[in-house]
């Protein structure tokens, strides 16, 4: 039977279990680094979304890839311009590191690189559509010497045959790197007989195509639980070493004391150190250290990339359009829904910074007037920012126009990113 007491017990106890599910207050005022970042851009009359830049952030990160890159035997540094995709930040990351190794994944990129970089070795990171490699080289690019200094990514003979029906339609030589499925499976070669065969043709055409080397890219491993990691490297490793034994032993005059021979990336750069098989090692997103690349093996990386935003408008109490009714129960439910900040745009590929206890409202994801609810404790006023911090960098840093630099609480410059299309 259902008694008075059990229903008070039952009662009681929904109460507790309310009592302990309801949320706690999340909220908070900008740290003392995003108040002093909050200060600089109020000061300078920024008025619209910005990227920001870190410089001394990221010269740290730049300092802890090259203790990396260092380590006995060292490689060559590659610095990956689409994730840091501003010619003067490739050039910032460049000088800091002492390389002219450069890794591009986007023809426009390229041709900008080229003529900005006259004297970069370029590495593409994904292989172009034959159509790209004809318009390149219909293009003037200066003192930039493709024949020397690029080398174009094959990842299938059929494509290194288009390459070599171009070359010799307009009379050039090309350098070509052939991409190696080590694990990814996103295409490539594998030690073997097509691998034997895009060696063959190479060979065969000495006026027309040079071996340059092999890149075998590892990202499947960012996202492998470690103890599942440490079993995958040594197949990622031996698949490497295996194209590179077939190359010496059935090619050995297509090896040559420059010969690249490219791996890794952000995420496993640093399975790398004291690797005897690659000599070049590309890395660009950890500079940046967006939220994607929050991993064990980054632990002792910093963000330096941040967007802010300013603040439009700023309103006590939740809301619903249409359901007005129920903004008293949503705030008496959960604190963090006390207030509401209105940013200048939004919805981009960003979680929020700063301040904390921040987050998106349903009702208001826009690309216009982004929407964030918060408790009485996030200390914001109109003509602030609210700082995120991108998910990704490569085409996060390409939405904002100019980067802003920041050292220590001035703003040193400004960099144009690199052109989206030609």
């Amino acid at each position: 039977m259902f008694t008075r007491r059990k229903l008070l017990l039952a009662t009681g106890g929904l109460a507790a279990v309310a009592a302990i599910a309801r949320p706690s207050d999340k909220g908070g005022a900008h740290n003392d680094y995003f108040a002093g970042v909050n200060k600089t851009l109020r000061a300078a009359g920024i008025d619209t979304p910005v990227l920001i830049i870190d410089l001394d952030r990221l010269d740290r990160n730049v300092d802890r890839v090259m203790q990396s890159v260092a380590s006995d035997p060292a490689k060559t540094y590659r610095v990956v311009a689409k994730s840091i995709p501003s010619p003067e930040l490739v050039d910032y990351v460049a000088q800091r590191a002492d390389t002219k190794a450069l890794m591009v994944f986007h023809r426009p990129f390229l041709q900008a690189m080229a003529r900005l970089n006259p004297q970069a070795d370029i590495l593409m990171g994904k292989p172009m559509p034959v159509a790209a490699v004809r318009t390149f080289y219909a293009s003037p690019v200066g003192d930039f010497d493709p024949e020397r200094q690029l080398q174009w990514l094959i990842d299938t003979t059929d494509r290194l045959n288009q390459y070599l029906e171009l070359a010799k339609s307009h009379g050039i030589k090309m350098r070509v790197n052939l991409e190696l499925d080590v694990g990814l499976h996103r295409g490539g070669f594998i030690a073997g007989e097509e691998l034997a065969q895009a060696l063959a043709i190479i060979e065969a055409n000495p006026q027309q195509l040079e071996f340059s080397g092999f890149m075998g890219y590892d990202a499947h491993m960012m996202g492998l639980p470690q103890f599942l990691a440490d079993k995958e490297l040594p197949k990622v490793k031996a698949k490497y070493a295996a194209c590179v034994q077939q190359l010496k032993e059935g090619f050995p005059d297509l090896v040559r004391a420059d010969t690249c021979f490219n791996g890794a990336g952000s995420p496993t750069l640093r399975y790398y150190e004291g690797d005897t098989v690659v000599n070049d090692l590309s890395a660009g997103s950890c500079l940046m250290k967006p939220t994607h690349y929050d991993l064990p093996i980054l632990e002792d990386f910093e963000p330096s990339a941040f967007i802010a935003s300013p603040v439009l408008k700023h309103l006590q109490g939740s809301r619903l359009p249409a359901l007005e009714w129920t903004g008293p129960l949503l705030r008496g439910w959960d604190q963090n829904q006390t207030q509401m900040f209105f940013c200048y745009s939004g919805n981009w590929l960003a979680e929020n910074e700063s301040p904390p206890g921040l987050s998106p409202h349903f009702a208001y994801v826009s690309s216009n007037q982004q929407g964030y609810s918060g408790s009485d404790s996030v200390e914001l006023q109109v003509d602030d920012f609210i700082f995120l911090r991108p998910t990704q960098s490569e085409a996060v840093l390409l939405q904002f126009g100019d980067l802003v630099l920041i050292r220590g609480d001035q703003i040193v410059d400004r960099w144009p990113v690199l052109p989206v299309g030609v």
